[in-house]
């Protein structure tokens, strides 16, 4: 906990200013394009509605993201009224996920309850899906992974991260244990973490190392990017393993985020580039960005302060 005025900060701690929050992106359906905000709630799911719908693939089974179904990045999506503190638009325990609605890449929109959407979608995508609000942590079938693209194991793997035969994988023990069976924890639509935080400095070291690239926030999907304070060309990586306090929030660090194809992919107007993933292999460890997970609930706003706590 924040130390109050007058007390003295837990010996060993280390309390400094990292930044100011300066956009904040929530994503109403896994892998489609989201909607910025000027504040969030973030709570011990994360932040509020963030992925609340997703698509599975009824060709392979199983939840699908972007790694697998590029064109997701060509949709977009946003709530239609603002989800509840279960990501329902009602009152705690109800049963309903918000609804939320879709943008096709022609520009239709349709409703995610509408019993049509999922073929709406499919033809767009040129796939075919339908679409799932969050299912009860307890449906380990609905959040196990699908039939795999190939038999090649280790090459649908190097696809997945966009990785030339010479790259070496990225470091796994970073991710919770549970997504090597599942596309995700069960109970959520996330790749691994709740939050995903970024700097707007690693955007611009990235875009000096990649300077024929487009460096857009959009690639990279951020819940919460930080103009930050301090030294250094990624910032955020010197955060791992210490705690933010965002407006009324806590959350810590536990690991960087290694970054996949879908930094790589093109859609609305961004460009296919992989060289982006040769860049942050080379510079980064492929790394670009940090997880977060909430350890106090609360408001935070566009403009607060973020500050770091080290132990």
């Amino acid at each position: 906990m924040r130390p109050s005025a007058g007390t003295l900060a837990p010996v060993g701690e280390q309390h400094e200013r990292a930044g100011v929050v300066t956009q904040l992106w929530r994503y109403p359906v896994k892998s489609m394009l989201g909607e910025q905000l000027p504040f969030v709630e973030l709570d011990e799911r994360g932040l509020r509605g963030d992925r609340g719908w997703a698509v599975r693939d009824e060709v392979r089974g199983g939840i699908r993201g972007a790694k697998k179904l590029k064109g997701l990045m060509a949709f977009g999506a946003r709530y239609l009224s603002e989800p509840g503190p279960d990501g329902a638009d009602g009152p705690r325990g109800s049963a309903a996920i918000a609804p939320a609605e879709v943008t096709l890449p022609d520009g239709r929109t349709v409703r995610t309850d509408d019993p049509g959407a999922g073929a709406l979608v499919s033809e767009a995508l040129g796939h075919e899906v339908t679409l799932w609000p969050l299912q009860p942590a307890s449906d380990l079938d609905h959040y196990r992974r699908g039939r795999p693209d190939s038999t090649d194991g280790l090459a649908e793997l190097r696809a997945v991260f966009a990785l030339e035969p010479e790259d070496p994988l990225p470091d796994f023990s970073v991710f919770p244990p549970e997504i090597m069976e599942f596309e995700s924890p069960p109970g959520t639509y996330l790749d691994a973490y709740p939050l995903l935080i970024m700097t707007d400095r690693s955007l611009a070291s990235l875009q000096e190392l990649a300077p024929a690239s487009v460096i857009d926030v959009r690639r990279f999907r951020p819940n919460i990017l930080v103009a930050a304070d301090g030294d250094g060309p990624f910032p955020e990586q010197a955060w791992v393993g210490g705690r933010l306090r965002l407006g009324g929030a806590e959350v810590s660090i536990p690991a960087g985020c290694p970054r996949c194809v879908m930094t790589t992919h093109g859609f609305a107007d961004l460009p296919a580039d992989r060289s982006i993933m040769r860049t942050l292999v080379r510079e980064t460890d492929q790394v670009l960005g940090v997880y977060g997970t909430v350890v106090g609930a609360g408001t935070v706003r566009v403009g607060d302060e973020v500050e770091l706590t080290l132990v």
